[in-house]
Order: structure tokens, then sequence, then C-alpha cells
């Protein structure tokens, strides 16, 4: 018999090149579980955001002023001897700008009630032609209605809408208004000190958490050495990253200081000192700050063209400094592409808010370089990385 037959068993060269079930299901189970496991990290991210605030703003001052106190304990100077120096260094600081900045400071608040006025005067006028506007619409409605009644022969009906009205005390407001302006305040200061504590203690420690880490990792030589080589890739990218931003703020500040001491803006000093402060959030500080400047140029000349002259300066500074310089020697420093800069400052402002905005390119370069070191993440590092 020479035709051989065949066996029902056989699945066929097909079928043995498709994927076991066992395995697909074993795929799917392990994306479930990394979805639900980012789910929960987001949400509590989000829920402890005071915590890893914090946390974060303590280790990132640490970082920072870590040379100075490695500087000082190099010729000789205890260490918890430097970093009381360096912490009473940093306080003082300032202290001593805000004490010299207290004048312009005062008589910029002095002048508030006056720009309020202004403010809501010119709004009024805006809204006065836009109400004309409005009730001219609203005539020639009514006309038609009346006339579309006229030719159906129907009455027009008249519609009355109930007005309910609610007393509420200014008192009340002003009260809950001093209230919760208080309680932020009391937040914030308890928030900052302990932000200082934390930064003492972690320039106090030195190098103690970075050997606990390099023990952790188990007794293979080869992870020790990948630990160590993240940490100080992380410590090398953190601190140029943090004397960049320094650089750049500065810079803002003095050539904001430059452009409104030329334009005649009074208290140039004060200004120029917000808005190096408030580059430090990208994107949204500059925009605050031209418009408080353009406020303030408002209330002093009374000019439209003064206004656009102020605004347009600070824009020019932004965005010279700011979007071009700072994004871009990010990218450098990092070793990242400004796109995953962006998504990062978008996640991370979404997520925090304000305080997302400020540490969310730090918090992606501390993940760029792990990914860099860990074979696992590379597919993260090559989203990352330019």
């Amino acid at each position: 018999m020479d035709a051989v037959a065949e066996n029902p068993a056989d699945p066929g060269p097909d079928a043995a090149a498709a994927p076991p079930v066992s395995s697909v299901l074993e795929g799917s189970r392990d994306l479930a579980l990394a979805v639900i496991a980012i789910v929960a990290t987001v949400f509590a991210l989000k829920w402890a955001q005071g915590f890893f605030i914090s946390l974060l703003l303590g280790i990132l001052f640490a970082y920072t002023l870590g040379p100075l106190v490695a500087w000082l304990e190099r010729i000789r100077v205890p260490r918890v001897v430097g970093t009381s120096i360096v912490m009473a260094g940093v306080v003082s600081a300032l202290a001593f700008g805000s004490y010299s900045l207290r004048d312009e400071v005062q008589t910029i608040l002095d002048q508030l009630p006056e720009a309020a006025t202004k403010v809501s005067a010119a709004v009024a006028s805006l809204n006065k032609g836009q109400a004309s506007n409005l009730q001219k619409v609203e005539t020639a409605a009514s006309e038609i209605e009346k006339a579309t009644s006229a030719a159906t022969g129907q009455p027009g009906k008249s519609r009355r809408q109930a007005t309910h009205v609610v007393i509420d005390s200014p008192g009340s407001r002003f009260g809950n208004f001093l209230w919760v302006g208080s309680m932020g305040a009391a937040a914030m200061l308890g928030q900052a000190t302990m932000v200082l504590f934390l930064t003492f203690f972690l320039l106090l420690s030195g190098d103690i958490f970075k050997r606990k880490l390099v023990r952790v990792t188990g007794p293979s030589l080869s992870k020790r050495k990948i630990t160590v080589r993240i940490l100080d890739d992380i410590n090398d990218s953190i601190q140029r990253y943090m004397l960049m931003l320094l650089a750049t703020n500065v810079l803002v500040g003095l050539l904001t200081w430059l452009a409104l001491h030329w334009i005649g803006l009074e208290n140039a000093g004060a200004w120029a000192v917000a808005a190096g402060l408030l580059h430090v959030i990208p994107y949204l500080g500059p925009v605050v700050t031209a418009a408080a400047m353009g406020m303030a140029a408002f209330m002093q000349f009374g000019e439209l063209s003064a206004v656009l002259l102020v605004v347009g300066a600070s824009a020019v500074i932004a965005v010279a400094v700011g979007f071009f310089g700072v994004t871009w020697m990010t990218g450098r420093i990092a070793k990242m592409n400004t796109a995953a800069v962006f998504i990062s400052l978008l996640f991370w402002g979404w997520l925090w808010g304000i305080w997302g905005m400020l540490l969310s390119v730090p918090i992606t370069v501390i993940v760029k370089v792990v990914a860099q070191h860990v074979e696992q993440l590379e597919p993260v590092s090559e989203l990352l990385g330019d």
C-alpha cells in the first residue's frame, strides 16, 4: 500500500507555529498586572502628594548643597559644623534678600486696591459695550417673536423666570477668606520647615544611604557596581540641572531688571526678583509674571502702549532664556529629547499642579538614569532618550 495514512493527531505545520494558549494567557495576565500596578502607583502619588513633594524637594536641595558641605569637609571642617554653616548661610541669604526688598514689595501691596479699581473699571467699560450689543440682539429677537406670533395668530407667551435670592453676609465671606488664607499660609510654612529639616539631615548623613543602598542590592559585585553607577549618574545629572537652573534664573532676573529700568517701571528690583523666582515654574511662571507686570505698567502709565512694551519685554526674555535655553540645555544635560521633557511636564503638572511642573524634569532625569542601567527598563530609556 503506497499511500501513507494521515495521522489525525498530527496538528500540521501551521498549528505548530501558533503560540500555545497558555503563553497568550500568561502575557495577558502580565499586561493586566502591569496596568493595575501603574494605576495604583499614580493613585498613591496623587493621594500622598504632600509627602512625596516634601521628600523630593529635600533630596533636590541636598544634591544641590552637597558639594559645599563636601568641600568644607575636605578642609577639615566637621560634617555637622559644615552642614550647619551651609544651611545657616542659605536661610540668612533668603532672609536678607526678603528684608532688602521689603519696601518695594510693600509698595506693590499698597497699590493693589488701586490696581483692582482700575482693572474693574476697564472691565466694566468693556462689559457695558458688550451689554449694549446684547440688548440689541435681545430686542431684535423680541421683535421677531412678536411678528411670528402675529402671523400665526397666537399671542406671545410671557415667560417669567423665578428669581432666587441668596443672602450672604459680607463679614462671613471675609472671615472665610481670612481663615482659608491663614490655613494655606500655615500649611506652606510647615511644609517649608519640614523641607529644611529634611535637607539638613540628608546633608548630615552624607553617603550613609548610598552605602546602604549598595548593600541592599545583594552580594553580587556586578549589581553593586550598577547601583553605584546609577547613584553617581543621578548625582551628576541633578547637580548640573540645578546649576543650570540657578544660572538661567539669575539671568532672567538680571535681564528683566535692565528692561524694566530702561522702560521706567517702578519697583523694578522687586519685579526682577519675582521674575527670576517664578521662572522656576516652566511656562506658567513667565505668564503670571508678565500679567502682573502688565498690570503694574497700566497702573503707573495708564497707556496700552506701555503695557504692551512691558509684557512684550517679559515675553521675549522668557522665550529666549526659558523656552529655548532651558529646554535645550535640559535635553543636553539629561540626554533626553525635548518632546519627552514636555510630555513629562504635562503629566506631573496634571498630577501635582505647580509643584509637579517644578519637579517634573528632576523626576524624569532620575527615571532616565535608572532605565539606562536596568535591562528590563530599556524601552523606557529608548523613549526618553535623544
